[in-house]
C-alpha cells in the first residue's frame, strides 16, 4: 500500500540549536505508529513540524514532509491551511488549555466543521452530534450546549479527538493524549483511537513517553533520543529485542505489574500504628445537596511503611492528603497521630509533611533552593542561620544535588531534579511521615526510577512512613508493602501489595487492574 505520509531526513532547529536531527518514516492508510522519548528527544518537535506548527523561533531547516507526494514543509502558508485539519490534523495533550472555555463545545464544533467542510448550518449541526455520538459523548445533542468545564478530563479529550475528526482527515497525530488521565480512561481513549484508526482507516501517529501505550495501540514504534530516531521498527519486535542501550534503558525503567513488590523485600515495618484514620468525611457544598469527598475513610500507616493509595480522579485521593496535613478540616471523624488528635498535636505540624505533584506549580519561582528550603526551618524555629546553612546542604546532598547548587532559581533544573527539591523541603523539618500525591505522574520514566528509588532509599535510611498516592498500579505496588483502593469516597480493598494485585477482591480492584496498559504488545494492532 502506498505511502500517505512520508517523512524524510526531517532536521528542525530553535533559534540555531538542532532539536531533531533526521528523522524519517512512513505511513500508510490505517498504519499505526508510536513514536516515544524522554522529555527534549524532540517526538513533539517532530509532530508540531508535521503540521508546520513549530512556535516563533522554530524551523525546519531540512528533509520533507510529503503528504501524497505534496511536501508540507515547502508550501505557502495559505496552502497549509487547507491541509491541516482536513487532511492532517492534531491531538493535544491537555484539552482544558486546548479547549476554548468560554464557547460551547457545539460552536468550538462548528467553527472546526465550517472552516473544513462548509455545509449548511442544520447539516454542520447534525454532523457535530455525530462526532460526539462517535467518540462516545452520551446525550450528544443536548451536550452541543454545554462548556469544557462541564466535561470530565476523559470526555474534554474525547470532544478534542471530535474535533480532529471533523475535517475527515487522513493522518491523526496525537501529541501525549492520555497523560493526564486515570487508567480505565486511558484504556477507553486509546480504544477509541484503535477504532478510528482500524474502522476508518485513518493513519495514526501517536507519541508518548509510555511505552505500555504504544504497545497495546500501536503496530510499530520508533524511538527518539536527544533529537534524533536510535530504533525503528515492529513494536513486537523491539519491545522483545531492542538494539539501541537507550531503548533498553527505557525498558528496563518503566514499572511492572506482574513484578512483586520491591518494598516488601527491603523492609519490614513496625506493627503499632504512626496515624490513624477512622470513619473520616468530607463534603463541600449546601447542607440539602451536599457533594461527598470522603465517605467513612479508615486506614493505619505505621512507622517504616509506605501504604499505596490508588483510585481515579474524584475517588477522593487528594482530599484525604490535604486533610492528613491539615489544609481541609473533615467534616466528621477522626485523624490520630501517635495516639493523640491531630488537631491538638503540636508534633504533627513538623512530623507530616507533604511532596506534592508538580515539581513546576509548587515551587516557588522568585525564590532561590536555599529560601525554599530555609522555609520550613524558619516556620518549625529550627536552627540559627548557620545551622539552617548546613542543613540545606545537607539536604541537597540527602537528595542527590550539589550542595552548590543552593543559590539557584527553580527554573534552573529538569522536572526530576526539582521534584529532588521538593522532596528535600519535605525532609527538612526531619519529618517521620510524608504525604507524596503523585509525587512522579509528571516524570519521564527513567526520571521516575530514580525518583522512585531516592524515596525508597530514604525511607530506609530515615524510617519515614510514607503515604504514597497514584492512579499507576505497576509504580504504587513496585514502591508499597501494602496498598488500600480508593473509589467514590471509599476505602474499598486493603492488603498487602503483592495480594492485591494478584488476587483483587473487589470488582473496581479488578477493573482498574485490567486498564493497566503491559509491555506485551497487543496481538490485534
Amino acid at each position: 500500500m502506498n505511502a500517505v505520509l512520508e517523512v524524510h531526513d526531517l532536521h528542525v532547529e530553535f533559534s540555531g540549536v538542532e532539536a531533531v536531527a533526521g528523522a524519517a518514516f512512513e505511513l500508510a492508510p490505517g498504519d499505526s505508529l508510536g513514536i516515544v522519548g524522554e522529555s527534549g528527544s524532540g517526538k513533539s518537535t517532530t509532530a508540531l513540524a508535521l503540521l508546520r506548527m513549530l512556535p516563533a523561533d522554530g524551523r525546519i531547516s531540512g528533509g520533507a514532509v510529503r503528504l501524497d507526494g505534496r511536501d508540507l514543509a515547502a508550501l505557502a502558508e495559505p496552502a497549509l491551511r487547507e491541509v491541516r485539519g482536513r487532511r492532517i490534523a492534531m491531538i493535544f495533550q491537555d484539552p482544558m488549555s486546548s479547549l476554548n472555555p468560554v464557547l460551547t463545545v457545539g460552536r468550538q464544533l462548528d467553527e472546526a466543521l465550517r472552516a473544513h467542510r462548509p455545509d449548511a448550518r442544520a447539516r454542520r449541526a447534525a454532523r457535530a452530534v455525530e462526532l460526539l455520538d462517535l467518540v462516545g459523548i452520551p446525550d450528544a445533542a443536548k451536550r452541543l450546549r454545554d462548556h469544557p468545564h462541564q466535561f470530565s478530563g476523559g470526555q474534554r479529550q474525547r470532544i478534542m479527538i471530535a474535533l480532529a475528526l471533523a475535517g475527515d482527515p487522513d493522518v491523526l497525530v496525537a501529541d501525549e493524549p492520555t497523560t493526564a488521565l486515570d487508567p480505565t480512561v486511558q484504556q477507553q481513549i486509546l480504544d477509541l483511537l484503535e477504532h478510528i484508526n482500524r474502522e476508518r482507516g485513518t493513519a495514526l501517529v501517536l507519541i508518548s513517553h509510555d511505552l505500555g501505550v504504544i504497545a497495546r495501540t500501536c503496530r510499530r514504534i520508533l524511538v527518539m533520543h536527544q533529537g534524533k530516531v536510535v530504533e525503528h521498527g515492529r513494536t513486537d519486535d523491539v519491545l522483545a529485542n531492542p538494539r539501541h542501550p537507550y531503548t533498553e534503558r527505557l525498558l528496563a525503567a518503566v514499572p511492572r505489574l506482574d513484578e512483586p513488590s520491591a518494598a516488601a523485600a527491603h523492609a519490614t515495618p513496625a506493627d503499632d500504628p504512626l496515624l490513624t484514620v477512622s470513619g473520616l468525611r468530607k463534603t463541600y457544598g449546601p447542607r440539602r445537596r451536599p457533594v461527598t469527598a470522603l465517605d467513612g475513610v479508615d486506614l493505619v500507616l505505621r512507622p517504616g511503611e509506605t501504604l499505596g493509595l490508588v483510585g481515579e480522579s474524584g475517588s477522593g485521593k487528594s482530599t484525604l492528603a490535604r486533610a492528613l496535613v491539615r489544609a481541609h478540616a473533615p467534616t466528621a471523624g477522626d485523624i490520630r497521630y501517635r495516639g493523640e488528635d491531630l488537631d491538638r498535636s503540636r508534633p504533627a505540624r513538623r512530623e507530616i509533611q507533604m511532596v506534592f505533584q508538580d515539581p513546576y506549580s509548587s515551587l516557588n519561582p522568585r525564590m532561590t533552593v536555599a529560601r525554599i528550603l530555609a522555609e520550613p526551618l524558619i516556620a518549625h524555629g529550627l536552627g540559627d542561620r548557620a545551622q539552617r546553612t548546613a542543613r540545606i546542604a545537607e539536604l541537597l546532598r540527602q537528595v542527590g544535588l550539589d550542595p552548590a547548587s543552593a543559590d539557584r532559581y527553580p527554573r534552573a533544573f529538569s522536572g526530576g531534579q526539582r521534584q529532588r527539591i521538593g522532596i528535600a523541603r519535605a525532609l527538612a523539618p526531619r519529618p517521620s511521615v510524608l504525604i507524596c500525591d503523585e509525587p512522579v505522574s509528571a516524570l519521564d520514566v527513567s526520571v521516575q526510577a530514580q525518583v522512585l528509588d531516592l524515596l525508597t532509599g530514604l525511607q530506609r535510611e530515615l524510617g519515614l512512613a510514607i503515604l504514597f498516592i497514584a492512579h499507576d498500579l505497576a509504580v504504587v505496588r513496585q514502591v508499597s508493602h501494602r496498598i488500600a483502593v480508593m473509589h467514590r469516597g471509599r476505602i474499598v480493598e486493603t492488603g498487602p501489595a503483592d495480594r492485591v494485585v494478584n488476587e483483587p477482591r473487589h470488582p473496581y480492584t479488578a477493573a482498574l487492574l485490567a486498564a493497566v496498559p503491559h509491555l506485551t504488545p497487543r496481538s490485534t494492532v
